[in-house]
């Protein structure tokens, strides 16, 4: 693959990422459209790395951190969500002004 189709790649998963984040009510599918938009950049990051310095390692070193962090903050998410569930039985955007009372 050359870098324009992972270019291409890249802008496409931020592309329908940003579409699921700017669309969706739901807080899931929300986290869902930010998880494909981190995905794009990732993607974007590791072929640009790949292609200026292919024999560097520290680029693969970042992309592993960037998904680790990815992983991470999305399991704390989910489980910020789950809880608000759980106690007010919030679950759409909307419905998170009633965290203000």
């Amino acid at each position: 693959m050359n870098l324009e189709l992972l270019l291409l790649l890249a802008a496409a998963l931020f592309c329908i990422g940003l579409f699921g984040a700017l669309t969706q009510q739901s807080v899931v599918m929300l986290m869902m459209g930010l998880e494909l938009m981190l995905g794009g950049v990732i993607v974007a990051a590791a072929a640009a790395w790949h292609y200026i310095a292919p024999a560097a390692a520290e680029g693969q070193v970042l992309v592993v951190l960037a998904v680790t962090a990815m992983a991470l903050e999305m399991a704390i998410g989910f489980a910020v969500v789950t809880a608000l569930f759980r106690s007010r039985e919030i679950d759409m955007t909307d419905m998170a002004t009633k965290l203000k009372e």
